[in-house]
């Protein structure tokens, strides 16, 4: 458990994998794809993509299974599957809970996701309202976004606009790029993986919890549950 440091004022999350249980779908259609080549997609090579653009994450695959087909050709297709899925989307144990909880609460919070915004529209489909409770979102596509993570663009403007100090910002994250991220924009960072990944790849947080459902806010210094 962390020392107690400045108090957490601000919380940024990931989306993929953390609120939303999106990830089996990129793993059914990925699977898939790839089968055609007789390939099989292995953890090495999806924790390795995990939190990554999606152009990024396109050639760590084409490149790790040595595939026929260009990046590009992979999106295509992919993203022809996942429209159907996205819209499905459960939130994941324990997220709407804590994100609720601290907005009834007063704390800021944001929304720091790879996805571009096409695909944020299809997968809070059903989750609008619990989706307000954040102050801003900010996407893989932002223009401010130069850079994707494990670079720490998305979560430096994510609190640029709640107008909030780093040292003061914690970060959700379940993928070792998003953990490296926010370590580098010199924010505290709690890692909550899939049970399939080795949480050796998590050095930086300073936690790793088993889910959003073992978060303790006191430990940060925000309301504690009721």
């Amino acid at each position: 458990m962390p020392a107690a440091r400045l108090s957490i004022t601000h919380v940024i999350y990931d989306m993929d994998g953390l609120l939303l249980d999106t990830e089996p779908f990129y793993t059914e259609v990925t699977q898939a794809i790839v089968c055609r080549y007789v390939r099989t997609l292995y953890w090495s090579v999806k924790s390795r993509r995990m939190g990554k653009r999606a152009i990024d994450s396109a050639r760590i695959l084409v490149e790790a299974l040595h595939l026929p087909i260009e990046p590009e050709d992979y999106l295509r297709e992919r993203d022809s599957m996942l429209t159907q899925l996205f819209p499905t989307a459960k939130p994941m144990p324990g997220a709407k809970r804590l994100t609720e909880h601290l907005a009834r609460h007063g704390i800021s919070q944001a929304v720091a996701s790879s996805s571009h915004q096409r695909d944020f529209q299809l997968k809070t489909t059903r989750h609008r309202e619990w989706f307000a409770c954040f102050q801003c979102v900010v996407l893989g596509d932002d223009p401010e976004v130069k850079r994707g993570k494990p670079a720490p663009d998305i979560f430096i403007t994510a609190a640029a606009r709640l107008a909030a100090p780093p040292e003061r910002c914690l970060v959700l994250e379940d993928a070792p790029s998003g953990v490296e991220a926010a370590h580098a924009a010199g924010m505290s960072v709690v890692a909550v993986p899939n049970p399939g990944m080795n949480h050796d790849a998590f050095g930086g947080a300073a936690q790793v919890l088993s889910s959003l459902q073992s978060f303790d806010p006191l430990v940060w210094g925000l309301p504690g549950f009721e």
